[in-house]
């Protein structure tokens, strides 16, 4: 089903499951997913000595009949042909939106997603067989439909991993998506569905406009939409108000983490205002309510705020204590990075010398606390 060498025996501690494709791949000049992301990640992480390699993973690439777990085969088989015309063709944009400003055809436009999805795919497999903990940067493309590209994601490989584990027996499986967006893909693929309890908190009024408050999907759901400025203390009340105690109450047998560097402060693509330490606090705590957890990536358009979060995420699943200020190859790394265009500002001086952001408290207003009353009632 999956492309590539059969896994070798289980690694006693957590892994990391990456590739060489995000290092040699774009989207195009013109899009937000020009920035290197999870080669960023493991260059840090190597950098600071925290990837050997009994820890690292490549990610195989999903063939075709696994991705048809979820995605319609005409829609894998044209996605496909696209990377091998190098464009699409009108039916390919009316159909499968290939081709669009969103979506757009790049050289990798089928291997890359079905990298990602390989790579989850794979992390299932490992947690199934007994190890606890994997984590798959290049995973969280929760946008993805079964029959069409959407949003920058032209694969799934949320839905593919959680039916993976499903499909071995599981019965109890949490989600739990931090990012900007709102996690439509995967909402589609488990509305009503008992197995699986998904919990999203997104930007409100942000692409792609869907999970609003009310929005249960069939009882599967609870959404928590939030307003611009979201900061590192509403953060910490959501999670112990909401994001906790439903998980908790779960029992799962399985949680995937999907951690969208977009909330962050300095995203261009969203206005809320979390530090990477939010995301720290919320893995820390959930990483103990299920025997089985997967940690994606998803969202992050800044290269140097995703670089340092996924890789502080990497850290603390690793054990390793992170630095107040990066030694020199670590600094090599972001230092290296750029907007690869688009003209805009260079980062801030302390996103290149540090791992973790300062602390970025403010007041929990009232209009978070009437939502979170209200999915307390539910």
């Amino acid at each position: 089903m999956i492309e590539g060498p059969p896994p070798r025996a289980i690694a006693s501690g957590p892994l990391f499951i990456g590739s060489e494709i995000y290092r040699g791949s774009s989207y195009g000049p013109n899009h937000p997913l020009r920035v290197p992301r999870v080669s960023t990640v493991m260059d840090l992480a190597r950098a600071l000595s925290w990837l050997p390699p009994d820890r690292y993973r490549a990610s195989p690439r999903a063939k075709p009949a696994a991705l048809a777990l979820w995605h319609d085969p005409a829609y894998i088989a044209a996605l496909v042909r696209a990377e091998a015309l190098g464009e699409a063709t009108p039916d390919m944009r009316d159909r499968f939106h290939l081709g669009t400003v969103s979506n757009p055809v790049f050289p990798q436009v089928f291997r890359r997603p079905a990298t990602g999805a390989g790579g989850t795919m794979l992390a299932a497999d490992l947690l199934m067989a007994g190890l606890g903990v994997v984590h798959v940067p290049g995973g969280g493309t929760h946008h993805g439909l079964p029959d069409r590209a959407n949003g920058f994601c032209y694969l799934n490989d949320v839905v593919l991993a959680i039916k993976v584990m499903l499909g071995a027996g599981l019965t109890r499986v949490a989600y739990v998506d931090l990012d900007a967006h709102h996690s439509d893909g995967v909402e589609l693929a488990f509305t009503g569905d008992p197995r699986v309890r998904m919990i999203s908190v997104h930007e409100e009024g942000r692409w792609p406009f869907t999970g609003a408050l009310g929005d249960t999907a069939g009882g599967s759901a609870f959404n928590l939409p939030v307003p611009r400025g979201y900061n590192d203390s509403e953060a910490r009340a959501v999670l112990h108000e909401l994001i906790l105690p439903r998980v908790a109450e779960f029992q799962p047998e399985a949680l995937v983490l999907q951690c969208g560097a977009d909330s962050l402060l300095e995203d261009p693509l969203s206005r809320l205002a979390l530090s990477n330490r939010a995301y720290i606090e919320a893995l820390d705590a959930l990483v103990p309510l299920a025997p089985r957890v997967m940690v994606l990536g998803g969202g992050g358009y800044n290269p140097w705020s995703v670089g340092r979060l996924w890789t502080a995420i990497w850290g603390r699943i690793s054990g390793q204590d992170l630095p107040d200020r990066l030694p020199e190859a670590a600094y090599s790394v972001l230092a290296g990075l750029s907007w690869s265009g688009g003209g805009r500002p260079p980062p801030d001086q302390v996103l290149l010398h540090t791992m973790l952001d300062a602390p970025r408290e403010g007041p929990v207003r009232l209009d978070i606390r009437e939502r979170l009353a209200i999915l307390r009632g539910r």
